[in-house]
């Protein structure tokens, strides 16, 4: 293992620990009334997972602000806000996927009703937890705002039902660009956003980290793609091969595997050239780039 992924290793696994202590004093205990419910909610959220989103707001913030303790709340919703759109996906009337992060998917556990509630429910939490932050209610406000235009019906949800609609069709790689912009890259962009308005940055480094989060999300993507293909399942922690099964448009699918493999390079060097300009402030997230071009989960 390189010295790179080491750090970046070791440095995602305290980042991880402090949005998981984060959210487990928010949420409900898994034996609070009602308990079936809590016990749901818990179960996907705590299975595992490399808590990305998070991950990509407190780096993207330590870009410009100092006080990351303030942010945790709305790290930790960024996940549990992710986490309701995988308990949704994995549904016997979506993607119908029996594992999520290891383990059992939480529908084949407790049931598509209690998996739905408990899906909405981390929404909701999602939301408690930005308005829980200790910063001003002016910045509240506006993340707030932010998440609602980017998970709602122009964005996440968008993304969602496109995907639906094109599973056993032969779509184009624009319908296949607008599809993943919307249900992978809204959430990979809206962390970044999130982070850069927290520590204030100005316009022009605000642009400049969403493109680096456009492609970084795209890429994210692909790689995702090629491991429904080439990955295995104790790595991934999912069902492999899904995307075939269901007949779903893939970028190898229309693009093949080597010319996806080529634009996800290309798409991750042109992101990492985005963070030159921070220098050493940005070496976690550069070392998270290289990642997601190489990762095998």
């Amino acid at each position: 293992m390189s010295n790179n992924r080491m750090l970046l290793k070791r440095d995602i696994k305290e980042k991880k620990e402090l949005v998981n202590i984060e959210m487990d004093r928010f949420l409900p205990r898994k034996d609070e009334y009602p308990k079936q419910i809590h016990k749901a909610i818990r179960h996907t959220l705590f299975a595992g997972g490399k808590r990305l989103r998070p991950y990509l707001l407190l780096h993207t913030y330590q870009l410009f602000g100092i006080e990351t303790d303030k942010i945790l709340p709305v790290a930790a919703a960024l996940e549990m806000l992710h986490t309701y759109t995988l308990i949704h996906d994995d549904l016997p009337e979506i993607d119908n996927d029996d594992y999520r992060r290891g383990k059992k998917a939480c529908h084949v556990l407790f049931g598509a009703d209690i998996a739905l509630l408990a899906g909405d429910s981390l929404l909701i939490y999602a939301i408690e937890s930005i308005n829980k932050a200790e910063i001003n209610d002016k910045l509240k406000l506006l993340l707030l705002r932010e998440f609602c235009q980017e998970t709602g019906h122009k964005g996440l949800i968008a993304g969602q039902m496109v995907d639906i609609e094109s599973e056993g069709k032969n779509i184009t790689e624009k319908t296949l660009n607008y599809i993943h912009k919307n249900k992978t890259g809204r959430l990979i962009n809206l962390a970044i956003r999130f982070g850069c308005i927290l520590g204030k940055a100005s316009d022009e480094d605000t642009e400049n980290m969403r493109i680096f989060g456009e492609k970084i999300g795209l890429a994210f993507q692909i790689v995702d793609d090629i491991l429904d293909i080439e990955g295995d399942k104790e790595s991934l922690g999912k069902t492999i091969g899904k995307d075939s099964q269901q007949k779903k448009a893939t970028y190898p699918s229309i693009n093949g595997l080597e010319e996806s493999r080529t634009k996800a390079e290309k798409l991750i060097e042109d992101a990492r050239a985005r963070l030159e300009k921070y220098g050493e402030k940005a070496i976690y997230l550069d070392h998270l780039a290289e990642f997601l071009l190489t990762r095998k989960y």
